[in-house]
């Protein structure tokens, strides 16, 4: 099965980098560094490194504060931080410059990764979240490289993915030392995939610590105060396509009777800013861009820069989370949450699923089902100061009452890496 699935990915690269250089087109950081998906690189091996893995930016963020942590115990470590998006690596390379290496993930193709594993040689390997790679595990596993997936969480969808192939699935997963994931149901599902039952543990999830500082929230502040004043705000993060429409149906419904709401719209990908605004002008609205560093009197104030959602989440009045009207599976409801701003998400948060239960089962959230839904929710937290702000203090309080998981992790990862370049028995 292994030699079948790298026939088939040796097959799919011409649609690798073809589908590279379709989103090029719209995001340039697509058509660049393309060398580093084959693991070649302008710079002389740099052997001994901790190798940290996040895909994008939502992984990265989690990826920092392992780091930093890491740095701290270790500051002579260095570090090597992979990713596979643009988006990502502009936001590693904004948040931590030379602190740490950074290239693009190799594609799992057994020349590249064996590449990659003999320039950077890393004495250990943490995986962010859910990445399973076949080839590249089971090359760390005879290099004698551990391998740790923290943060780990499994979608019912993502599970039935891996069970198609479950015997190369299973075979991944022995590749792993340590599964450190967010909730029991995470785990019992790695268990279901075939990983080892005392390999598995449940720490938490990470980005409730990742909370929001007080520089942060002073930061935020200055955003409301100026770029919009006193005006209710209304914002929709991380939205996709099929999603844009919704939302700007119901805020057309909020504005009969809020003519004064303003609705910061954050796509999940800034490429597609130039298609969410030519769908806000089509509905009338008035657009401005946060690139253009000013609101005046729009209607709706485009988010098209990377890492700064956190800090707009906390400038507006109510939050609405995407991912959720249409079936990507939500993304992250803490970060509003830990604002103190109240939340609202769509019926697919399969994602998140446990947090989104549990955060409306505190009273800092509300499912919504459709446009309608979120029209009226939203129309009535802008109108209701009282009701907002508690629905915002019970969130923060859900977040802050769920920290720990990067104290554990951190841990975890120390352990692994004291094991990793302990000497042998003698020396």
């Amino acid at each position: 099965m292994r030699l079948a699935y790298s026939l088939l990915a040796y097959a799919a690269l011409p649609l690798a980098f073809g589908r590279l250089a379709w989103r090029a087109r719209k995001l340039p950081g697509y058509g660049q560094r393309w060398r580093e998906r084959l693991a070649f690189y302008p710079f002389p091996p740099e052997p001994g490194v901790v190798w940290f893995h996040a895909v994008s930016v939502g992984e990265a963020e989690v990826a920092f504060p392992l780091v930093r942590e890491l740095l701290g115990r270790h500051p002579a470590a260095r570090i090597l931080l992979t990713c596979t998006t643009p988006t990502g690596s502009a936001r590693i390379q904004a948040v931590l410059g030379q602190a740490v290496r950074h290239v693009y993930l190799p594609y799992d193709l057994p020349d590249a990764v064996g590449r990659f594993l003999t320039h950077f040689r890393p004495v250990l390997g943490v995986i962010l979240e859910t990445e399973l790679w076949p080839n590249l595990y089971r090359q760390c596993r005879a290099a004698g490289i551990p391998l740790a997936i923290v943060n780990g969480r499994l979608s019912e969808k993502s599970a039935r993915g891996y069970r198609l192939a479950s015997g190369l699935t299973r075979d991944t997963l022995a590749a792993v030392n340590v599964i450190a994931v967010q909730t029991a149901l995470d785990a019992e599902r790695y268990i279901g995939l075939g990983a080892a039952p005392e390999k598995v543990v449940v720490t938490g999830n990470i980005k409730f610590d990742i909370g929001f500082p007080d520089s942060l929230r002073q930061r935020a502040a200055a955003l409301r105060a100026e770029l919009f004043g006193t005006r209710p705000v209304w914002i929709a993060g991380s939205t996709h396509p099929g999603e844009e429409q919704a939302i700007l149906t119901a805020f057309a419904a909020i504005r009969r009777d809020l003519p004064e709401a303003l609705l910061i719209l954050a796509p999940r990908h800034p490429e597609r800013t130039p298609e969410v605004q030519a769908l806000c002008t089509g509905a009338g609205f008035a657009v401005r861009r946060r690139s253009e560093a000013r609101s005046g009197d729009a209607d709706v104030f485009l988010l098209d820069t990377v890492g700064e959602l956190r800090g707009f989440y906390g400038s507006a009045d109510v939050a609405f989370v995407g991912g959720s009207l249409v079936a990507r599976g939500g993304h992250n409801v803490l970060e509003p949450a830990a604002a103190g701003v109240p939340v609202l998400f769509g019926p697919h948060v399969f994602n998140f699923a446990e947090i989104a239960r549990q955060l409306v089962a505190s009273g800092g959230a509300i499912p919504v089902r459709d446009a309608t839904e979120l029209a009226h929710w939203t129309a009535r937290l802008l109108a209701e100061p009282e009701r907002r702000t508690e629905l915002g203090a019970k969130g923060r309080r859900f977040v802050e009452e769920n920290r720990g998981a990067l104290a554990r992790v951190s841990e975890l990862i120390a352990g692994l890496l004291r094991s990793a370049t302990a000497p042998p028995c003698g020396d």
